[in-house]
């Protein structure tokens, strides 16, 4: 048991240096079989240290450098899986996706690690998921780094994104009512703004909870995105409300509409 559990921590670490690693690598530096490896990331796994993904594996643990977004994660952490497994549907292999630094967010780019796509993003712990991954480009977005949450903003990181074109923006927001969608910092809303023009389209992800709130800063009218990604608790009203501005509503969840 010492063994394994010896062997664990050191595929632990080696998945948390790179951000995700691919399965014959691990097993070439553990020295043991794809068989073992693929039974200790399954005990990985279940613990939620690390997450399997098509050809590899990614670090799922806390970033103990960023402590207010690692206790953000655990918050609705099933609707926002299901919600990132609904948004991950509307993205393409070999599109340019930009990524902002929300939890629900995290959790779409968790499913993208892996894929053949160019990721932008203003997140470290996004960008952490990507650094070491052969299979994507990644374009890390400069500025001032807001502490509590690791994510660029300011007048720096909007003038890099004003230079630059993609086909997706996918933000998270904290509040969503009649007015619109909001964030609780004014630095992050005037960012999004920029990400948002930068974009062909742009998905908003966002849990049953933010509906019918609203936080410090408006970031935009509900018609200003294309599409608004939700899980299935989402009432009625609001279901209405949404399709009526002519944003494209996808639930996610087993009473999914579509």
């Amino acid at each position: 048991m010492l063994l394994a559990e010896e062997r664990r921590n050191q595929l632990l670490e080696l998945v948390r240096g790179r951000g995700f690693a691919a399965l014959p690598d691990l097993a070439e530096e553990l020295n043991v079989s794809e068989s073992t490896v693929r039974r200790d990331l399954d005990f990985l796994e279940e613990s939620g240290e690390a997450k399997r993904t098509h050809g590899g594996v990614f670090y799922a643990g806390p970033s103990p450098k960023l402590p207010h977004f690692d206790s953000r994660q655990p918050a609705q952490w099933d609707a926002k899986r299901m919600i990132a497994q609904k948004a991950v549907e509307l993205i393409q292999d070999g599109e340019t996706i930009l990524l902002d630094g929300g939890s629900t967010t995290y959790e779409v780019a968790r499913l993208l690690v892996g894929r053949e796509l160019q990721i932008v993003t203003n997140s470290l712990p996004v960008a952490n998921l990507f650094a070491a991954n052969a299979n994507s480009d990644l374009v890390l977005i400069g500025g001032y780094v807001y502490p509590r949450t690791g994510v660029s903003l300011g007048p720096y990181a909007n003038d890099m994104l004003r230079a630059l074109n993609v086909q997706r923006t996918i933000l998270s927001v904290s509040g969503i009512n009649e007015r619109g969608f909001f964030n609780n910092n004014l630095l992050l809303v005037e960012t999004e703004r920029a990400m948002m023009e930068a974009a062909e389209q742009v998905i908003v992800v966002a849990d049953a909870e933010k509906f019918g709130h609203q936080s410090l800063a408006r970031l935009c009218s509900l018609q200003d995105v294309q599409h608004l990604v939700v899980d299935n608790q989402i009432n009625e009203d609001w279901r209405s409300k949404i399709i009526t501005t002519g944003v494209n509503l996808l639930v996610s969840g087993p009473t999914d509409n579509g």
